[in-house]
């Protein structure tokens, strides 16, 4: 991607797409607000936690999300209407993984929820790339020594969620129940479970 990709750039873009659809009578500014409010209103983190749970208990659904995330996130229905590819990569006893999007903020709403605002932060995005350690300690998060630490770098055409480590002791918890483990952060790679 090239280009100004400032909030304020990004919001005239916006702002003038909105316009055209409106002088085109292709969309109403009232129809316009209700498919965004309909579209947010779907976009949780509790969807991102549905599916690590089901990838926690169904082993072959884990592999299908590790493979193809967004084919296996719609078998769940939370990738309707994006056009995104999604890629689930998986922390492990050796590997932390986390994301970022070093342009502007492209991140699995749908999965997520709004993004934070320190996710949007330009001291986020660039230093996680730099420093991924020590900005994960300003999270509360130390990582031993030997773990590897991946920093995948979302984009308008691709997104990622971490898939977290299953805690110890969950053996007996229904998928519901994981699922309420599961917190947003987990699933950026800014905490663990």
């Amino acid at each position: 991607m090239s280009g100004d990709h400032s909030d304020a750039t990004i919001a005239r873009r916006v702002r003038r797409l909105e316009t055209l659809l409106e002088e085109k009578g292709l969309l109403t500014g009232g129809e316009l607000d209700e498919a965004i409010d309909s579209f947010l209103a779907g976009a949780s983190p509790a969807n991102g936690a549905r599916v690590v749970a089901r990838a926690w208990t169904d082993a072959a659904f884990r592999s299908r999300l590790l493979a193809d995330g967004t084919a296996a996130v719609r078998e769940l229905g939370s990738m309707e209407g994006s056009y995104q590819r999604l890629r689930v990569v998986e922390n492990t006893a050796t590997t932390h993984n986390v994301i970022v999007c070093t342009l502007c903020s492209c991140y699995p709403l749908r999965l997520l929820g709004p993004s934070p605002s320190w996710y949007k932060s330009e001291a986020y995005r660039s230093r996680v790339v730099r420093e991924p350690r020590a900005v994960l300690a300003e999270f509360g998060l130390e990582l031993p020594p030997g773990t590897r630490i991946t920093v995948w770098d979302s984009s308008a055409e691709t997104r990622y969620m971490v898939l977290p480590r299953r805690p110890d002791g969950t053996e007996g918890m229904s998928e519901e129940e994981l699922a309420g483990l599961v917190t947003r952060n987990a699933l950026i790679g800014t905490a663990v479970l």
